[in-house]
């Protein structure tokens, strides 16, 4: 994929200190009606509601607008998400870059992914802390938010824009979904936001989605994680192998924050030639953001909030650096790391 140079030499509008109404102004009038805009996604709840909420905002502003997903999407709620509020995506293996004259990234940042740093961006909406700077027209990155839903339901509401029920109920389950019931990384806006557009949702649909969790064959590595549990003064670690999508090891690591008297869960696996550590904690003085950047950062990209974080590292790098591959090197990896 080419990356193609932002058009606008306009800039960098300042978002931090500025209210809604001048953030929307500023945000809307980047584009212009012959734009075509693509919004590269990695496919979870809050980034597919944050693209959602970003189309309907341009809707009639410009000539069209895609929403291109990384990847498979293996999560059955998310699947079931995408089904029941049918959020139209494509695949961005299936889109040509060359067609799209502006991209916007939500819930992201360029560094988050190798596939996303490959483009430039008019303009970035995300909640993530942010570690660098980049030449973007607009940028409005808020880490004291749950999600990045949060934001742009503000942008909605300032552009006097009432919700339809499937964006509505996306919205209220990216909020749910990112600030994990609001239980870790929760402010006052995303408290706000929610009970504004709460009423607009679609109960019924909101709670098809959430049922859908767990498959039969999701159970063998649920066990396979029971089996290899390591439980450490108030920390339990899991090392899970291969496995079929990095959202088991989210699953994985939010079902072992529910057991009694833990303070950190770590699940690790290989998926798709990187290892994937995912970390979790009860959010009592503790940051899995930070932890994760100065455990994992010299050898891979690694950030996260302070109740939530995630590492990936590719393996060639882990044998550059003289560790091997194989289970028990990588066991013992993560534990040194992590002090375990």
């Amino acid at each position: 994929m080419s990356t193609i140079p932002s058009e606008r030499s306009a800039k960098q509008f300042k978002s931090r200190h500025s209210s809604v109404r001048e953030r929307l102004r500023a945000f809307l009038g980047i584009f212009g009606h012959a734009d075509n805009v693509l919004l590269p996604i990695n496919p979870d709840p809050d980034s597919m509601a944050s693209a959602v909420a970003v189309k309907r905002l341009l809707w009639k502003r410009v000539r069209r607008v895609v929403i291109a997903h990384l990847g498979d999407i293996q999560r059955l709620d998310n699947r079931a998400m995408v089904d029941l509020l049918r959020i139209q995506m494509l695949r961005l293996s299936e889109v040509a870059p060359d067609a799209f004259n502006r991209r916007v990234l939500v819930d992201s940042q360029p560094h988050h992914s190798e596939i996303l740093s490959r483009f430039t961006y008019d303009a970035i909406i995300d909640h993530h802390p942010k570690l660098q700077d980049w030449d973007v027209d607009y940028v409005d990155i808020r880490p004291e938010y749950g999600a990045a839903a949060t934001i742009l339901v503000e942008y909605l509401r300032s552009a006097k824009i009432i919700p339809s029920m499937k964006l509505a109920t996306a919205l209220i389950y990216a909020i749910k979904t990112d600030t994990s019931n609001f239980e870790r990384d929760v402010s006052d806006a995303d408290v706000r936001q929610f009970q504004y557009v709460f009423k607009y949702a679609n109960l019924n649909r909101l709670r098809k989605i959430e049922k859908s969790v767990i498959r039969i064959s999701d159970l063998d590595i649920y066990q396979t994680a029971l089996e290899r549990r390591l439980v450490a003064k108030n920390s339990l670690y899991a090392h899970l192998g291969e496995v079929p999508s990095p959202d088991v090891c989210v699953q994985i690591a939010d079902f072992f924050m529910q057991v009694y008297g833990l303070g950190w869960t770590y699940v690790s696996g290989i998926y798709d030639t990187k290892l994937i550590i995912i970390l979790r904690n009860d959010g009592y003085r503790k940051d899995a953001g930070r932890l994760a950047i100065q455990t994992f950062g010299d050898l891979g990209s690694a950030g996260g909030h302070r109740g939530a974080a995630r590492a990936e590292i590719p393996l060639d790098h882990l044998i550059q650096s003289g560790i091997g591959v194989h289970r028990p090197s990588l066991e013992s990896f993560v534990k040194e790391r992590l002090k375990i």
